[in-house]
């Protein structure tokens, strides 16, 4: 699986795909991370990518022509989906995490400034996500969550596939369980009694209660 960023910090991309799991599903060739640096396709000799909006507002948005030069730039793409970080977007949740994992190719547009001309949304990409009713600085941040959570499944990329069986926000459950390990006891404050107590359908019920 492929994922390609379109970014003006693309060395924040390459970071990202250099450690943990991550780096490490890469080394095995499960999935690909690519970065395609925004600035290359801006216009002029200073390389314009942003500009003032039309009618007034505060700050700067992003023109359309880098960013769908940017996108061109990748060729067509097999089985391909491309997303705009969007704060007005659908809410990133596990099952659309298990939506896009069945796409070969994924194109996210990170935004930066007070975000992308409209065109963008309306006529370049497949569809706007977001990744929580907050403001970051930009899409890369948002964007990596969903690789993380796309990638652990695709197959092999996890080293331990059983984690995959009960997963927090999964079809049957909402949270997460409370778990514990060693010690028994620390601070005085004890693990409960029944997860101590090799009775696999009690703490089968304690866990999904």
């Amino acid at each position: 699986m492929n994922f390609f960023f379109i970014s003006l910090h693309p060395k924040l991309v390459r970071a990202f795909a250099q450690e943990g799991l991550i780096a490490r599903a890469i080394k095995d060739s499960k999935i690909q991370i690519q970065s395609v640096d925004l600035r290359k396709f801006g216009i002029g000799k200073h390389k314009k990518v942003d500009d003032r909006p039309y009618g007034g507002g505060a700050g700067m948005l992003l023109r359309p022509e880098p960013i769908v030069e940017a996108m061109r730039s990748l060729g067509e793409l097999p089985n391909c989906r491309k997303i705009l970080l969007s704060p007005r977007g659908q809410i990133f949740n596990q099952k659309k995490a298990k939506d896009l994992s069945q796409y070969e190719n994924l194109i996210f547009v990170c935004g930066r400034y007070e975000g992308v001309d409209e065109r963008v949304a309306e006529f370049y990409v497949d569809e706007e996500i977001c990744v929580g009713p907050y403001v970051l600085m930009g899409g890369e941040v948002g964007a990596f969550a969903m690789t993380e959570a796309i990638s652990r499944l695709v197959p092999g990329v996890l080293g331990n596939q059983d984690s995959l069986a009960e997963e927090s926000f999964g079809e049957d459950l909402d949270q997460e369980y409370p778990q514990y390990t060693r010690p028994e006891e620390f601070e005085g404050h004890s693990v409960p009694a029944v997860l101590k107590s090799g009775h696999h359908q009690n703490v089968k019920d304690w866990r999904n209660k």
